[in-house]
């Protein structure tokens, strides 16, 4: 696996290179927990409009400015499941709870969405036309 720090320099749009270094892909997105230093793995994609896929941690074999080199070969990558977004947080309601109280909870803390990148921010940082972070 890839240095356990090196992983925070990752950004959207690097390229992801197969084992043998075809490139396969561009980062979506990094999961994790920069706080705790917990790297989850990868949201790549194939193509600017593609699908995203999940990359584990432990398949990320070297990280390099601008590259992501992964240790499983192009046919194993493009078997790669759906990248299914993790909701922000969850609400969990006491079965008890009264219809009045259920109704507050919904109203008055409403669960806030995800931010999710816009189709022209993906397609530029694809290209490397996005401004970094």
């Amino acid at each position: 696996m890839a240095d356990p720090v090196s992983w925070l320099m990752i950004e959207p749009g690097w390229r992801v290179e197969s084992s043998d270094g075809a490139e396969v892909g561009r980062v979506e997105e990094v999961t994790g927990d920069s706080g705790a230093d917990i790297f989850d793995g990868l949201a790549i994609a194939f193509s600017a409009l593609g699908r995203q896929h999940y990359v584990p941690a432990e398949q990320v074999a070297e990280i390099t400015d601008g590259v992501v080199r992964l240790s499983l070969d192009r046919a194993t990558v493009e078997k790669l499941p759906a990248f299914d977004e993790p909701p922000e947080s969850i609400d969990v309601s006491p079965e008890k709870a009264s219809p009045l109280a259920r109704f507050e909870t919904r109203e008055l803390h409403p669960r806030t969405r995800p931010h999710r990148t816009g189709l022209v921010r993906r397609v530029a940082e694809w290209f490397g036309l996005a401004d970094r972070r």
